[in-house]
């Protein structure tokens, strides 16, 4: 990890659910779940899905709204999606979680060639929503 460069810490999602929010992502997306039993027992304020060793998906439940002071309207927010989430991905990592999804009966999109993002022209990419309607689009890049 390179402590002096810029790059995606996390992202939080509003979901209705934050224990099921965690079960879906552990189980049909094969993130770990973090935080999940001290959310449970009221310590903390929402339980995360671990991306990599640098990046959570933070599990926000839409009763955390009225706690978003920190600029003003940031708790109209709640429950706004964003247009969706892309993960990068192995080759192998890419099939392995589109088979999954379609074990757990996750609808999938085709399968689209050479869509842009970060690192120039994906490979392949698919998209899938999680339970809260969250949209995720899953790619690989061959280099």
């Amino acid at each position: 990890m390179t402590k002096n460069t810029t790059r995606l810490d996390h992202v939080v999602l509003w979901v209705a659910d934050p224990v099921a929010a965690a079960a879906f992502y552990e189980t049909a997306v094969g993130l770990e779940p973090i935080r999940v039993a001290e959310f449970t027992e009221g310590e903390v304020a929402f339980p995360s899905v671990r991306v990599n060793e640098e990046t959570i998906i933070d599990l926000a439940p839409h009763s955390f709204a009225a706690r978003m002071n920190m600029l003003p309207g940031s708790a109209d927010s709640a429950g706004h999606p964003v247009n969706h989430v892309c993960l990068s991905l192995p080759a192998d990592a890419f099939d392995t979680l589109r088979a999954r999804l379609e074990e757990h009966g996750v609808p999938v999109s085709g399968i689209d060639p050479g869509l842009s993002g970060a690192r120039g022209n994906a490979t392949r990419s698919f998209y899938f929503r999680d339970p809260d309607g969250n949209v995720f689009e899953a790619r690989h890049y061959d280099a």
